[in-house]
């Protein structure tokens, strides 16, 4: 057994706490906004103009953080993108005017940017060395993480901490957290080359100076399909609550039921994924996922009573929760030299279908009732769920292992062949 396969378990663990961590990191910073609002002295209006600069700054972090990733490696680059998040958490809650909360949030942004992508390369090396999906199980403990900080930071501030010694002692903690987890990162793959130029590229690289990286079609197409069901999660986030409070006239500590539905759901779908994942493939799960998803958001914008609404919503995120996963594992799986420009492509793409979706319903209430404005994201689940099989490998058959199912990636299809070759005493030839 090679050390590799030995350090699978530890990896594994260590990914799921720096999930963790950005979940927590992210979900500590959302419990303290009306506190940072407060201390910094703005409005509503200009905070929420703020919030962009988060935004705008995690989906920079993305597009930046790929490309380093693939070239030095998670196990680099992780850490680093981790203790940026962690310590950039602590800015918000010193800011005292717009200001410099807009670069606190900037900062802060760009952190939690560049942890989502490097983590989730790391995931995708995880899960090929699994040979098996494990990818939607980090997504769930993200959201375990968001669960936590909720119920720390309601208590921190139940004591009367201020945002600034909270978001202190929590950055600490992530930085000590970093620093018990990067051990157990697994290291570069050595057969596989850096993409840094140089006389011989390595195979399947050309010789010469550094030469880019051409994004191929199948990528663009799972970052549509992310930004399509991105968007879809978001619109869930910020309008589930008020369609409940508004359309039925539900009390608001009954709407706040409508969010608690719809991302409890989303957790236990996801921590049940990868089985799933694993017996129908990656295309069922999108597919039957947005279409489950649809059925949900439509029950939820035509229902007549509370039950039934909170019925919908608990559909509508249940079958969200598998597609996102396995969008990021298909795109971290095309090419392993650039997964992280792939992931950090399709994150990035569905980072803004999420920003997107409160931007895209706001406007439709002015002609429509807030309900009927939900039948456009029933509309892109659709379009996912017809759109699914582009996470099909588009291998040709010959390139095709014998025996695999089509839905299996070809690094996945690599293992098969060589546990055959085993059996056999030969050798297969791999990509």
């Amino acid at each position: 057994m090679s050390s590799t396969t030995r350090s699978l378990p530890a990896a594994r663990l260590s990914t799921f706490g720096f999930f963790a961590l950005n979940g927590f990191l992210m979900g500590i910073w959302v419990v303290h906004i009306p506190a940072v609002e407060a201390r910094a002295g703005i409005s509503h209006a200009v905070l929420g103009w703020l919030l962009l600069l988060l935004g705008g700054g995690a989906f920079a972090g993305m597009r930046a953080t790929g490309p380093l990733t693939d070239r030095f490696g998670a196990r680099t680059v992780v850490p680093a993108t981790a203790v940026l998040c962690s310590a950039g958490l602590v800015l918000p809650g010193l800011a005292t005017g717009p200001l410099a909360l807009g670069g606190a949030l900037l900062l802060f942004g760009f952190g939690i940017g560049c942890l989502d992508v490097s983590m989730n390369t790391h995931a995708v090396q995880v899960e090929h060395g699994y040979r098996r999906p494990v990818m939607s199980a980090f997504h769930a403990v993200y959201s375990v993480g968001g669960v936590l900080a909720a119920l720390l930071g309601a208590r921190t501030l139940s004591w009367g901490w201020s945002p600034a010694a909270t978001l202190a002692g929590v950055s600490l903690l992530g930085l000590a957290a970093t620093a018990l987890a990067t051990p157990a990162l697994l290291p570069r793959d050595p057969a596989r080359p850096r993409d840094d130029g140089g006389a011989d590229g390595g195979p399947g690289h050309p010789a010469g100076p550094r030469h880019r990286h051409r994004t191929p079609a199948r990528i663009w197409a799972l970052a549509v399909l992310a930004l399509m069901l991105m968007l879809s999660e978001g619109v869930a986030n910020d309008w589930s609550v008020l369609a409940l409070r508004d359309v039925l006239g539900a009390p608001a500590a009954t709407a706040a039921f409508a969010y608690g539905a719809f991302s409890t759901a989303m957790t236990l779908g996801r921590l049940a994924g990868d089985r799933v994942a694993g017996r129908f493939g990656p295309v069922a799960v999108v597919r039957y996922g947005a279409a489950v998803a649809a059925v949900g958001l439509t029950t939820a914008a035509l229902a007549g009573s509370v039950p039934l609404a909170l019925a919908g919503w608990t559909l509508f995120g249940l079958g969200l929760s598998g597609g996102i996963p396995q969008l990021f594992s298909a795109a971290g799986h095309a090419d392993r030299d650039h997964a992280g420009a792939n992931v950090s492509r399709v994150a990035g793409l569905g980072y803004l279908g999420m920003l997107a979706g409160p931007a895209v319903i706001g406007p439709l209430t002015r002609v429509m009732p807030l309900n009927l404005a939900f039948f456009l994201p029933v509309a892109l689940c659709v379009t996912a769920a017809c759109a699914a099989s582009v996470l099909r490998p588009g291998a040709a058959p010959a390139a095709r292992r014998p025996g695999v199912p089509r839905d299996v990636p070809e690094e996945s299809a690599e293992g098969v062949a060589q546990g055959a070759a085993r059996a056999t005493g030969s050798v297969p030839e791999l990509r």
